[in-house]
């Protein structure tokens, strides 16, 4: 049977946008947040796995992704913004609390949302990024920019159209491998050169995706574009601002990190120096570490070990 005839679709009004979600299974709720330049489809592998095994898999396109609403203006793409969308998800199934699972800026919606309301949720699998403390004096571009250079994705990004024009120079399908196949160091191009021109497109694909796959991504790409993918970056130092009353605050959520030992930054980048510090552990004290063989989409190139280690989390704290 085809994926898609195992998931159900719907679009859900929730902090005055639409919001299309995936669904699978029943049980407890497990809210899956993806990354960039990700759509719900990244959590195939697990939406179905979970699905089997007793819960109710939920993988939304994060707004301004895929076949969700996306706000015009950047300044709508704040933390607040979208953990006010999941709370409009969790209220619409109607669960007080969820398990939830998020890659890339997915973690980083998930750590935000496990700090705004750590009452909603049960335990959190942020992949590949960890939490980093605020900085009270520093804007989170300007530090990006003061370690890694102007050529910095995240300082790329800020543009508007920028990145837009750099990636309209390649089909989607080639931009999809660019990124979701990338195992470069850091994300930082030399001088004058875009992130997508630097970025190289691998002549064969990894054992763990397929064309026909990746073409699911770049289809939906070329509907809605970037440019709302591209907003979360856009709003980064408005983020700053709005997270000052948060200064200093801990995780209090029960937190399974996992992360790919090839990773972007992870070895090179003090990625690794930091997750396994007393410094992380003491501002997220109810943390698990886990350390796998893989890069940054790792939910996907090792979807089964993913899928494992979430539900041997989710299922400890259930017995709780």
């Amino acid at each position: 049977m085809m994926m898609s005839e195992l998931v159900n679709h719907q679009r859900v009004k929730t902090n005055g946008i639409w919001i299309h979600v995936a669904e699978q299974g029943t049980g407890p709720l497990v809210l899956l947040l993806h990354g960039f330049p990700e759509i719900w489809y990244s959590w195939r592998h697990q939406l179905n796995y979970l699905a089997q095994n007793g819960y109710h898999a939920v993988a939304p396109d994060l707004r301004g992704y895929g076949d969700s609403d996306s706000p015009l203006d950047p300044n709508s793409y704040t933390v607040q913004h979208i953990v006010g969308d999941l709370i409009g998800l969790l209220d619409h199934f109607g669960e007080q609390q969820a398990f939830v699972v998020g890659s890339d800026w997915g973690a980083n919606i998930g750590w935000n949302l496990c700090l705004f309301r750590p009452d909603r949720v049960k335990g959190f699998v942020p992949l590949g990024v960890p939490y980093l403390p605020r900085s009270p004096t520093a804007k989170t571009v300007e530090t990006i920019r003061k370690i890694y250079g102007d050529e910095s994705h995240v300082c790329q990004f800020q543009e508007a159209g920028r990145a837009e024009r750099a990636f309209a120079r390649y089909d989607c399908l080639t931009v999809m491998k660019k990124f979701l196949l990338m195992t470069t160091d850091f994300l930082v191009a030399p001088p004058g050169v875009e992130i997508i021109d630097f970025l190289p497109t691998p002549s064969v694909l990894p054992s763990w995706i397929t064309e026909e796959e990746l073409m699911v991504f770049a289809d939906k790409f070329q509907e809605s574009g970037f440019t709302g993918p591209l907003n979360y970056y856009r709003a980064m130092d408005l983020n700053w601002e709005l997270l000052a009353p948060w200064q200093g605050s801990k995780i209090i959520v029960p937190t399974k990190y996992i992360a790919g030992d090839k990773d972007i930054g992870f070895e090179k980048g003090g990625m690794k120096d930091f997750v396994e510090s007393d410094v992380f552990k003491s501002i997220v004290p109810n943390l698990e570490t886990v350390i796998l063989d893989g890069h940054h989409f790792i939910h996907q190139e090792k979807a089964q070990q993913v899928s494992d280690e979430i539900l041997c989390f989710i299922r400890k704290l259930s017995l709780d």
